[in-house]
């Protein structure tokens, strides 16, 4: 039997351990889907190792980030200006 098949795998995010105990096409999938869910910092690693690891903490609902979002736009920032320099 193949490793791969075995109940042996465990997915992480940024919120520690989602789910161990996963066949690797079983954890391949629940990374498929917490992507689809805009979630970061996934991998699959064995559950020996995921056992060192916290169990997640999941949100109902994601924060917005102040990253590269398709939020509806704010109101832009005032420029800065820049000191000049003697000449």
């Amino acid at each position: 039997m193949s490793e791969l098949k075995e109940p042996r795998w465990a997915v992480l995010s940024e919120r520690g351990r989602e789910e161990s105990g996963l066949s690797y096409e079983e954890a391949a999938g629940l990374v498929a889907r917490l992507r689809a869910e805009r979630l970061s910092g996934l991998c699959v690693i064995s559950d020996e190792a995921a056992s060192r690891l916290p169990v997640a903490k999941k949100s109902a609902v994601k924060p917005p980030s102040g990253g590269n979002s398709k939020a509806a736009p704010t109101a832009p920032k005032p420029r800065r200006s820049r000191k000049k320099k003697d000449a």
